[in-house]
């Protein structure tokens, strides 16, 4: 499938190619593995990490359990508002419990800056990120990521998840948006 970021106008240079995403989440699913012997509830954010989560509890070893939110931030397609809301809430308290939020990017961290806050509240054993990709020059806070799976640069990517106006989700990597799109 990779092929086809090619021959699609509005896609340019891979940026994370199938292959590695799948090692990386192999790793990291190990790693979470051993870090959570009594096993952990993975907090996804919707739509982005379906897919890298998806991935990700099929390899975890120990128990765990899975739960949704939805937040929304971004005023402009590509750029987010600092305001979030938060569209779908968790199913179940987490008060007591190991949780990782999982992520698919982090660019700015506003949205996960206020998660964290919100989450912390809630009275968790602990609170930990899990973030497929990171952009370390469009951070605007300090957060505390435990597990990343790929620094990117500073480019607007779709993909494996990721999209622009809800297209590209289906990628099996990550893509560049191309600057004319």
């Amino acid at each position: 499938m990779e092929a086809a970021a090619t021959t699609h106008p509005e896609l340019g240079e891979v940026l994370v190619p199938a292959a590695d995403l799948e090692r990386r989440v192999s790793e990291l699913a190990s790693e979470i593995s051993t870090d959570y012997p009594q096993g952990v509830l993975l907090v996804a954010i919707l739509k982005g990490a379906v897919p890298f989560v998806a991935d990700l509890m099929r390899q975890i070893t120990v128990p765990c359990e899975i739960d949704f939110m939805a937040v929304s931030s971004y005023g402009s397609a590509t750029d987010s508002s600092g305001v979030v809301r938060i569209l779908k809430d968790l199913d179940s308290p987490i008060e007591g419990r190991d949780v990782l939020i999982v992520e698919d990017i982090i660019d700015s961290g506003l949205t996960l800056h206020y998660l964290l806050k919100s989450l912390r509240s809630r009275q968790p054993t602990s609170l930990e990120v899990c973030s497929l990709l990171t952009k370390p020059e469009r951070r605007r806070v300090e957060l505390p990521v435990r597990y990343v799976g790929f620094e990117i640069p500073n480019e607007f990517a779709v993909g494996y998840g990721l999209d622009i106006n809800e297209k590209h989700r289906n990628l099996d990597h990550v893509v560049a948006l191309n600057d004319d799109s």
